[in-house]
């Protein structure tokens, strides 16, 4: 079982930056994903970034350019940059095993407010 532990997060004014870690513990092995998703009120759930084994990340349109999404062993980091006001949402980290029989685990979520 792999268990994720949120760090980072907060308030921030518009233009600032913020970095989000997530760290994983537990059984961490073979091809694997961790990525970040995030929430605002009254919108849809949004993939903000993702890092498979051996790949490059993928981020969405919104992320290109601000956000960089690192990886050392089982830790996971976000650098946002040039944050927005509607970048304001909950950001939740995810570890995909990429195995049917293996369930995605979420970590919990840390909020992030831009002002501006």
């Amino acid at each position: 079982q792999v268990q994720l532990v949120v760090s980072g997060g907060g308030l921030v004014q518009s233009g600032g930056s913020l970095i989000l870690s997530c760290a994983a513990s537990g059984n961490i092995f073979g091809v694997n994903e961790f990525g970040w998703y995030r929430q605002a009120p009254g919108r849809e759930r949004e993939k903000v970034a993702s890092k498979r084994t051996s790949m490059i990340p993928i981020y969405g349109e919104f992320a290109k350019g601000r956000f960089d999404i690192t990886r050392e062993k089982n830790t996971v980091y976000l650098q946002m940059n040039n944050l927005k006001p509607e970048d304001t949402a909950v950001y939740f980290c995810y570890y995909d095993q990429r195995l049917k029989t293996i369930p995605i685990v979420w970590g919990q979520g840390t909020q992030v407010t831009v002002s501006s």
